[in-house]
């Protein structure tokens, strides 16, 4: 008799065997893939024994080349050799203007709103950029490996938005890999941490990398990692230290602006080359043809305290919006290769008072998390390892209201994933459709936030207004993306959208949404006030003369009659002074006058469908 061989669905026939796993962290500048050997997180490297894999593609009419191979030939071509392509990311060709000199490409438009870049082999998206390292990366995996993967973490940005989040799975696909989960890479940071030193408490993650700045505050405990805040900019990095030394040397050469694409590269090339010297020496030599000059750290450090010190800014908003002190920080860890500066150390060390960690390569912890993870999401881990990953939302979300208002349904800082539901209802009589609004954003105003989506929700039964209940339910899963319904309860009509907006945020605009919210807080407020009684009076008003129109002759007197149309032209009058107490008196005085005719006009419908009718009928009703 011959056996089966039985195994549970989704897991393996051979319960000894490991599933391969790995942990990614796509970076602006450098890309690593990690995994877990013999309990272990490593990065994997190539032949050479690199485990750093430049975030560079180089397109050449037969042929593609990705990581060292392309980054040295950024000089000699660098229309077709393109770098820090994880800025352009969920982005819009608008977006692309803002980044300027700092990307020297051809762009042309496609099919989508993406910005698309010339190249040898025809134009490209970011997302095919992404998914040509992210294939450099899976081959990699899979020649140290041995085998083909199951699946993949891969890391991005805390404050990559819905359309980033998106364009990163969709280049992961491109690159056939199955990703397990897209994470923060702070709590990828804080994941390599909390294992390997057991580290407890409330920590903070300074994350400044090749383009990107991310400031995240975790609590750690047991295995469960919560994240209290995240904050950051999403422009800001050891680029524009790069960017500044560059700026420097043109002005102590004399050089114009008008330099070629090659000669920015090159440019750029000797600035970086710079920071890295200087991160161990107190001085180097910088050369540009026939003009040269020694850089100090001390002429370094005045260069790059402005742009340090808006990374402790977001620093200190972070811990106000985790609702703790700066001294509660138990621990500061540092991620990401552009906190080898030694200024970055000292102003995060006063900043926390208290030297950060950085045992770990700050290049690599990011990806070590990562490989963590995905050996936990691959079933490699025992129950008791698990990992519980509490990532959170860095901005509110909700829907429009009547008179533009922003009703939050998730506020910022939520846990994800997360579900929440709210109820509305319609505004006019007979309201058979009703347009749904999602919104993204901290002010109250609809104009003063960021508009992700519209989508119709019709076949609502006609009612008189707000006797129709509308749900509408936010679901956001655990890579961060965001799925909205409505749905009219009586009636059962639905309608859904799964959010994939075409472009993601501009530069620094979640940081400036933040800020603005602080700035305009009581102003906010007090337009809110005053644009939620303007609804309220202007609805009143509405109802009245609706009202007056169809029985107001027949139950009212005349003297009764013209009192309150003598009111609901004071309140017209009134509601143009933008003053927020004088129309909230005058509404009520509204609603009083108008008290008894709702009355009549209540005991006269009650009537009317009593006519006719007798005990019994009613009662077997």
């Amino acid at each position: 008799m011959s056996l089966l061989q039985i195994a549970e669905p989704g897991q393996s026939p051979k319960p000894h065997q490991k599933k391969l796993a790995v942990g990614i962290d796509l970076g602006t500048t450098n890309s690593l893939v990690a995994s877990v050997l013999n309990g272990n997180p490593k990065a994997l490297a190539n032949q050479t024994g690199d485990v750093i894999v430049p975030s560079v593609v180089h397109y050449l009419p037969e042929a593609t080349e990705v990581g060292l191979k392309a980054k040295q030939a950024a000089t000699s071509d660098p229309l077709n050799t393109i770098a820090s392509i994880k800025r352009l990311m969920g982005r819009g060709i608008a977006d692309v203007k803002q980044l300027g000199e700092q990307l020297p490409y051809h762009f042309v438009q496609g099919q989508s709103n993406m910005p698309y870049i010339a190249t040898a082999q025809g134009p490209k998206s970011p997302v095919e950029v992404s998914a040509d390292i992210l294939t450099e990366l899976r081959k990699r995996a899979e020649q140290t490996l041995g085998d083909s993967l199951v699946g993949a973490v891969i890391t991005v940005p805390a404050y990559f938005d819905d359309a980033q989040r998106q364009a990163t799975k969709d280049a992961a696909r491109l690159a056939g890999i199955n990703v397990l989960r897209l994470l923060n890479e702070p709590t990828a940071a804080a994941v390599a941490y909390g294992l390997d030193k057991q580290a407890r408490g409330t920590i903070a993650i300074y994350d400044l990398g090749g383009g990107t700045f991310d400031i995240s505050i975790l609590h750690l405990a047991k295995g469960i990692f919560e994240v209290l805040a995240t904050g950051g900019d999403t422009s800001l990095g050891g680029d524009d230290f790069d960017l500044a030394i560059a700026h420097w040397i043109m002005q102590q050469a004399g050089l114009s602006s008008n330099l070629t694409p090659a000669e920015q590269k090159a440019l750029l090339k000797i600035a970086c080359e710079a920071k890295e010297q200087l991160t161990t020496q107190p001085q180097t030599l910088i050369k540009w043809h026939d003009w040269q000059a020694n850089l100090d750290r001390t002429q370094f450090k005045q260069l790059i305290t402005p742009l340090v010190e808006r990374t402790l800014k977001a620093c200190r908003r972070a811990v106000r919006d985790a609702q703790i002190d700066l001294t509660e920080i138990t621990n500061v860890v540092m991620v990401g290769g552009s906190t080898r500066v030694p200024l970055v150390r000292e102003a995060v060390a006063k900043l926390f008072n208290k030297p950060p960690l950085t045992d770990l390569d700050p290049d690599q912890v990011v990806a070590l998390g990562a490989a963590i993870q995905a050996d936990s999401l691959a079933g490699n881990r025992s129950a008791d390892e698990q990992l519980l990953l509490l990532d959170v939302i860095p901005l509110s979300l909700g829907l429009e209201t009547m008179g533009g208002l922003m009703e939050k349904v998730i506020p910022r800082n939520t846990t994800i994933p997360v579900a929440r539901a709210q109820d509305f209802t319609t505004y006019k009589d007979g309201q058979t459709a009703m347009m749904i609004h999602v919104l993204q954003g901290e002010r109250e105003l609809v104009a003063d936030c960021r508009s992700l989506a519209r989508f119709d929700l019709r076949g609502i039964p006609p009612m008189v207004a707000g006797a129709a209940k509308i749900r509408v339910t936010f679901q956001i899963d655990a890579d961060g993306l965001l799925a909205v319904s409505a749905q009219e309860l009586s009636s059962g009509v639905r309608a859904s959208i799964e959010l994939k907006p075409s472009y993601g945020l501009t530069d620094g605009e979640i940081a400036r949404i933040l800020q603005d919210s602080f700035n305009h807080a009581e102003k906010d407020k007090q337009l809110r006030s005053l644009t939620e009684i303007l609804v309220e009076a202007k609805q009143l008003i509405e109802i009245t003369e609706a009202a007056l129109l169809a029985d107001g002759q027949e139950l009212l007197t005349p003297s009764e009659y013209k009192a309150i149309v003598a009111q609901i032209n004071e309140l017209r009058q009134v509601m143009n002074s933008q003053d927020l107490m004088l129309i909230d008196k005058h509404t009520k005085k509204l609603i009083s006058v108008t008290d008894s005719f709702a009355a009549r006009r209540m005991d006269a419908g009650i009537k009317e469908a009593l006519t006719g009718r007798n005990l019994n009928e009613i009662n077997n009703e």
